[in-house]
């Protein structure tokens, strides 16, 4: 079609031929993402089943390092994100060397488990 058909095409007309378009758009995308879809479940090798999930490797706990010293049952092992009272302990000039919990110098921190 010419740039002209479609400026003296009415606006019924013009609806008609974009229903017609998205209807003939949407069929198309449904059979190439089935085709797509297909395609990736042949190349992970797991054609008609679904795919599982891998279970994490267990972590063994881990011994605290750091304690909270007006709150003693707060601790910290020093592994993922910093814990709030932390924050403000380091926030009001403490240092992370004055938090270690002192152990007895024969005993030292391992993972347990």
């Amino acid at each position: 079609m010419e740039k002209d058909d479609w400026a003296s095409m009415s606006t019924a007309a013009l609806w008609e031929l974009y229903d017609e378009v998205t209807t003939v758009l949407s069929r198309r995308m449904a059979a190439e993402k089935a085709k797509l879809e297909d395609r990736l479940r042949r190349i992970e090798g797991t054609a008609g089943a679904q795919p599982q999930e891998r279970a994490r490797r267990p972590y063994p706990p881990v011994l605290p390092k750091y304690q909270n010293p007006k709150n003693p049952s707060e601790t910290w092992s020093g592994r993922g994100k910093q814990p709030r009272w932390l924050k403000a302990q380091l926030r009001a000039g403490k240092k992370l060397n004055d938090l270690l919990i002192d152990r007895p110098s024969g005993q030292k921190r391992r993972r347990t488990g």
